[in-house]
């Protein structure tokens, strides 16, 4: 028996053998060619592609429009017709002369780098997806023939270096028990996907698919990021306990989907969800949500409803007005006159919302650049249409719209301005709204944390955004492998900085919440319900977990609790 330790990415615990995905070897083959090659290899890449596409198209007729999944793929259906990013292949071909095979790989692996290297945790899970696409190309080109990811049998352990976010389509088909990778993140498709399908992973294991022998029993552990190769009797039936208690568990939870959040002694509590799609809230409805905390709306941007268009070289606007009225309008007449909170565009330096009104620009940081409400600032005609569809869906519930990456007051200021102007355009033209839509901010930064007492007067409600805050806090990128042990949800200042804003909220008598991944967690949930929090909001399958959780306790139980974690 042997216990290996790695980072967990999805919870859970599974048992399993191990079926290790072979290494795909590809050789690219370097040839000088001539100007006359280029039209011939230009049209190589094209008949590549678009069998990739074909593929993609087949894929995405077997996915409901709601899937995770359908989102993914259509997004890799956007980056194999990115037209910058195919722009700067053609012109390494034209002008560097080399074969396609070779230009592709170079030109590949320079934008995967810089995503990478970018400081951003979603740039950097896109570099994958990068190479995924285009490796597919790749194989195409060199007539490979990868392994079938179809072959993966039922109740299987998936062990491999990384898992291709296109091969992720087996996690729905197959009674899958667990995946164990040396590659990504917690933010990644793969990681995300198995959280949505109950799927435990365990990253970031060194050279997993040569230490672990196909075959082999394994379990794994994804609440303690831990891999249990081979083990023996005693500890297999432990887990088998496990397991069996956390299914029974899972049953019992069922009961307080439909049952108000409270502590046992009474008090009260929101649970919102956190949601991506409009179709998500319907799943938020089922499992108990009281009103949505987070819609993002950078999905819309991302989604089909984004798609980058090359006609005769020029791209198309980004997602047009009307279609972000009809996707908003869905989400609040599907949670009637419960609250929905709706997030403006929060996204920047990604290529993949390239359009012709949100040019690309070539950031040596984004994370610290022109990312949401500076973005939405930058090019105000893309905000006001946001806005203006945003006002036309009011009407048809109980709507809030909350900005990202407030660092000032004088931001907040100026957006309420824009948004005055665009409630004068919308009765210009007989349009109808709701004129008193509350706006609120993201505390996200230690900036807006720090200077919550002076925002709050501007804002009608604040939501703590707990991952970046985090980050930005302490320093700490989590999907760094060197480092993720010292990312602390939990360290004293981060704390300090939720504490304060939760103080000065309550000061100026506005609402509070809780939209980053503390709030779905149970440990950290104790500990925000015992500061002073009263409103939560997670992923939708979380709502009846937290609910269960808060009712273990009393409210001053809770408050000792956390009376221990601020000194």
């Amino acid at each position: 028996m042997n216990a290996i330790l790695g980072i967990s990415a999805a919870g859970g615990m599974g048992i399993g053998t191990a079926f290790v995905l072979p290494e795909e070897e590809k050789i690219i083959p370097q040839k000088k060619i001539s100007h006359d090659d280029v039209a011939s290899e230009w049209k190589r890449f094209e008949d590549a592609s678009r069998i990739v596409q074909e593929q993609i198209k087949k894929h995405l007729a077997t996915l409901s429009l709601d899937n995770l999944q359908h989102v993914i793929f259509e997004t890799y259906q956007l980056m194999l017709t990115d037209p910058i990013f195919i722009g700067e292949v053609k012109d390494e071909l034209e002008t560097q002369l080399y074969n396609i095979e070779h230009t592709l790989a170079k030109k590949v692996k320079e934008y995967a780098g810089r995503l990478r290297n970018s400081g951003n945790d979603y740039l950097a899970e896109r570099a994958q997806d990068i190479e995924d696409v285009f490796g597919r190309v790749q194989a195409e080109l060199l007539n490979l023939h990868p392994f079938n990811i179809e072959q993966v049998p039922d109740g299987v352990v998936i062990v491999a270096r990384a898992l291709k976010t296109s091969d992720t389509v087996v996690l729905s088909k197959r009674n899958i028990a667990g995946l164990v990778l040396t590659e990504g993140g917690v933010s990644s498709h793969v990681a995300i996907l198995a959280r949505s399908y109950g799927i435990p992973a365990v990253v970031g294991l060194d050279n997993i698919a040569n230490i672990v022998h196909h075959g082999e029993q394994l379990i794994v552990d994804g609440d303690l990021g831990e891999v249990i190769q081979a083990p023996d009797t005693a500890t297999l039936v432990r887990y088998e306990t496990k397991i069996a208690a956390a299914q029974k568990y899972i049953l019992a939870l069922r009961k307080f989907r439909d049952k108000p959040a409270q502590t046992d002694d009474g008090t009260r509590f929101e649970i919102f969800a956190n949601i991506g799609t409009p179709e998500e809230a319907q799943i938020a409805l089922e499992e108990g949500a009281d009103g949505i905390g987070l819609f993002r709306t950078e999905f819309l941007f991302m989604e089909s409803a984004q798609k980058i268009k090359e006609e005769g070289g020029v791209l198309s606007n980004s997602i047009s007005e009307e279609a972000q009225f009809q996707a908003y309008k869905q989400v609040l007449e599907t949670m009637g006159n419960r609250p929905v909170t709706i997030r403006t565009l929060d996204s920047g330096g990604d290529k993949l919302v390239a359009a012709k009104d949100i040019p690309v620009l070539n950031e040596k940081n984004p994370l610290m650049g022109l990312r949401a409400i500076r973005l939405s600032l930058f090019y105000p005609q893309v905000f006001r249409t946001q806005l203006r569809a945003l006002y036309r869906a009011s009407v048809y519930g109980n709507l809030r719209i909350m900005l990202p990456l407030i660092t000032d007051v004088s931001q907040v200021d100026t957006i309420r301005g824009i948004a005055r102007g665009v409630q004068l355009s919308l009765k210009a033209d007989n349009i109808p709204f709701k004129p008193d839509v509350p706006i609120g901010i993201m505390i996200e930064t230690a900036a807006s944390a720090l200077i919550s007492d002076c925002l709050a007067p501007h804002c009608d409600f604040f939501s703590l955004g707990t991952n970046d805050l985090t980050q930005y806090t302490i320093g700490i990128d989590r999907e760094n492998p060197a480092v993720a042990p010292l990312y602390n949800e939990f360290h004293l200042a981060v704390l300090r900085m939720i504490k304060s804003t939760i103080k000065n909220a309550a000061d100026a008598n506005i609402h509070l919440s809780v939209c980053g991944e503390m709030a779905g967690r149970r440990e950290s949930a104790i500990i925000l319900a015992g500061m002073g929090i009263r409103t939560l909001s997670m992923s939708p399958k979380q709502i009846p977990v937290i609910k269960e959780t808060l009712s273990q306790f009393t409210i001053k139980e809770l408050q000792n609790i956390s009376s221990r974690s601020l000194y």
